[in-house]
């Protein structure tokens, strides 16, 4: 039988492995809204400063759209666009451009386009992550090339402290 002195003592250290196994895991398996919201602003301003309207979209992990911002002047293409990037980058885990750049490189993979109508497989796209853990997409559409479009996403990135892609 156990003295209530060593119960204790048991409590406090089974407490204190759990706190420090809590630790090493990940604690954030999606995006608040207010940084989904943050992300989409800075990109979409980003990609304003340099005379560009676009839209940004934050995908959850889960595929749902969690914030479209539509910049001024943005053409009505580019908020399904911007969606469709950050639904293959949290789908995928990676830049939707580097997807583009997999097909291209080798055709037998043309078929990744046609695995889900939401897929989108331009430049632009971005997955979030926080401590490796991937949490949400970003994308952004409307600017006059992919290029451009994934460095607006990036913006996001930086102003929410998420991961940059290589």
């Amino acid at each position: 039988m156990f003295s209530t002195r060593s119960l204790g003592a048991a409590i406090i250290l089974a407490a204190t492995l759990a706190t420090a196994h809590a630790d090493t895991l990940p604690t954030t398996t999606y995006l608040p809204l207010d940084k989904a919201v943050e992300a989409a602003r800075a990109a979409v301003e980003a990609c304003a400063q340099k005379g560009f309207a676009v839209s940004a979209a934050v995908v959850g992990r889960d595929g749902e759209t969690t914030a479209l911002l539509r910049g001024n002047g943005a053409g009505p293409h580019t908020a399904g666009s911007a969606t469709g990037k950050a639904f293959t980058s949290a789908s995928m885990g990676r830049p939707s451009g580097q997807l583009a750049q997999a097909i291209a490189d080798n055709p037998q993979l043309a078929g990744l386009r046609d695995m889900d109508r939401r897929l989108v497989i331009l430049g632009g796209g971005a997955p979030v992550r926080f401590d490796d853990v991937l949490v949400a997409g970003i994308g952004v559409g409307g600017a006059p090339s992919g290029t451009i479009d994934a460095e607006c996403a990036v913006a996001g990135l930086q102003a929410i402290g998420a991961a940059i892609p290589n």
